[in-house]
């Protein structure tokens, strides 16, 4: 299970470890414990515990059964270990990215809430989703033809296909063309456009930085049929409202309709993400989907998270966000 704690003073991260440490391509439990026990105990007494990067320190504490792999890639820390009560967990940068408990309620939300929202999606961009579990989703869109994925770290790519093959099978999929490469960079030198683009990054810091920043979403506007849609991982409202703020901010001097959509996921920071919704249609309703799965669609899709109900419940925020964020 996961437990959810105070911690008052002190931060973890793999980051801190020396280099020396860090092998490029070790897997296996002894190797992992190396790193781990250097990085100031993030896993000690078979928890594996998170820390996030806010005032209090809030602590995300997961039970830990086996290691399985750990490595130092070009990019980022990459830890893969079993858990009794979440499956397999991957975590880069002592962040967990997805659990196989839950990461459903993430990968669907991402690709179905933009998804649905424009006519017809048939061109669509992923920046990031190293472990495949959003192009497993887009895929099935039945008025997806063409997917192509930029992901800077081919090393997530690989692991997750060895130790998520229940994620990584989207990029079995035809429609999909696999780029590795620095997403950014290929938003700056293509003259593609797409009906969608979504970004599943990590959070704002390492090789995720730019992803939040003005710059990157104007490259997303300049590569955009007209109708649009952008959708990238927004951050917590417990923990981040003031990012989600100034991003949504930003996003209104590009876009004439930008939203925030909220869903449930144990094993992220307060247990609730976000995702920022923007489009260059000021004809989009994010919170009415042109596209309305029935429960026979839901069922041969294989959906255990998204539904038109879910869809329209995760535009509906709290007061004090939606004062907030839409003053």
């Amino acid at each position: 299970f996961a437990v959810w704690h105070r911690f008052k003073r002190f931060r973890f991260a793999f980051g801190s470890c020396p280099a020396s440490h860090l092998s490029p391509s070790h897997s296996g439990q002894p190797a992992a414990r190396t790193l781990l026990e250097t990085s100031m105990n993030v896993m000690k007494e078979g928890w594996f515990t998170e820390i996030v990067n806010t005032n209090n320190n809030p602590v995300l504490s997961v039970d830990v059964e086996k290691v399985l792999h750990q490595e130092r890639s070009n990019f980022q820390d990459i830890l893969v270990f079993k858990s009794k009560s979440f499956g397999t967990v991957l975590a880069l940068d002592n962040a967990i990215q997805c659990t196989e408990r839950d990461e459903f309620s993430y990968q669907e939300m991402i690709t179905f809430l933009p998804l649905n929202c424009h006519p017809d999606p048939k061109d669509v961009l992923i920046i990031g989703g190293g472990d495949g579990g959003v192009a497993r989703e887009v895929v099935k869109h039945p008025s997806v033809v063409s997917v192509t994925q930029c992901e800077i770290d081919e090393k997530v790519v690989e692991v997750s296909k060895k130790y998520l093959p229940f994620m990584a099978e989207g990029f079995n999929s035809p429609k999909l063309e696999l780029k590795i490469g620095d997403g950014f960079q290929f938003i700056k030198e293509t003259t593609r456009k797409f009906d969608v683009v979504i970004t599943d990054s990590s959070d704002p810091i390492g090789p995720a930085e730019a992803l939040f920043q003005k710059p990157y979403y104007e490259g997303l506007k300049r590569i955009l049929k007209p109708g649009g849609i952008v959708c990238s991982q927004g951050e917590s409202m417990w923990f981040d409202l003031k990012l989600i703020e100034e991003m949504m901010d930003m996003c209104r001097s590009l876009f004439p309709v930008v939203n925030y959509a909220s869903i449930y996921t144990p094993t992220y920071p307060s247990g609730q993400i976000g995702f920022l919704l923007c489009s260059t249609s000021p004809d989009t309703d994010f919170h009415n989907p042109v596209h309305k799965f029935t429960e026979e669609q839901l069922r041969s899709m294989k959906i255990r998270y998204y539904s038109p109900e879910v869809h329209q419940a995760a535009l509906a925020l709290p007061r004090f966000v939606k004062q907030t964020l839409y003053k």
